[in-house]
């Protein structure tokens, strides 16, 4: 059986969170998608709640603190992403963008990923189309067609077994499809550097 890794980004301020919860059925149901395909699938999930500091002083210093470093290793290590964040004022969380903003610009070129969302009421959804997904476009992600929108009524019973049910099925579906074609993605070189030396004296990245 072949093996790969799954990132798992879910950008949810509370705990518990909705946003955890569908980026946790988002995982599961791409993980099993890939075990019918006799694919074993490591999931490895990024709470960004807990790196929200750290991502700031990325942004202010050019240089990631070990935690963030370390949740940023695990995204350029993945076979394959999943990608969740709440919808505020029709568009990403300021923190899930932030994330995004200090990788490397090369990080996610040719790498699947899913992309999702939680919010109040299903208005909402088309900030999927409009905005997380040209985001990712511009970094070079292949993003499956189907994007995953869950507003508040989505969980209620009826619904989250149904609707958002498949749903969450078809998306895993695809990243499944995309992940089992693809040989396993290459370590990060540990020795690389995102910036050049004049920028690292200067803490500055380019990126």
């Amino acid at each position: 059986m072949s093996r790969r890794t799954l990132a798992v980004v879910s950008a949810g301020l509370s705990q518990p969170s909705s946003t955890r919860l569908l980026a946790d059925q988002l995982a599961a149901a791409t993980r099993d998608e890939l075990a019918r395909r006799g694919v074993e699938v490591e999931l490895r999930p990024i709470d960004l709640r807990d790196h929200a500091h750290d991502v700031v002083n990325h942004l202010l210093t050019g240089f990631p603190p070990p935690a963030l470093r370390d949740a940023l290793d695990t995204l350029a290590a993945a076979d394959g992403v999943v990608a969740v964040t709440p919808i505020f004022n029709a568009s990403y969380s300021g923190l899930f963008k932030s994330f995004f903003d200090v990788l490397d610009a090369t990080t996610l070129a040719d790498r699947p990923v899913l992309i999702a969302a939680t919010g109040g009421t299903a208005r909402h959804s088309l900030a999927l189309e409009h905005a997380v997904r040209p985001m990712f476009a511009y970094l070079r992600a292949v993003v499956v067609p189907t994007a995953v929108f869950a507003a508040t009524e989505d969980w209620s019973q009826a619904s989250a077994e149904g609707a958002l049910r498949s749903r969450i099925v078809r998306a895993a579906g695809e990243l499944a499809d995309q992940v089992a074609r693809r040989p396993p993605a290459a370590p990060p070189d540990p020795f690389a550097l995102t910036a050049g030396f004049d920028e690292l004296l200067a803490g500055r990245d380019p990126s």
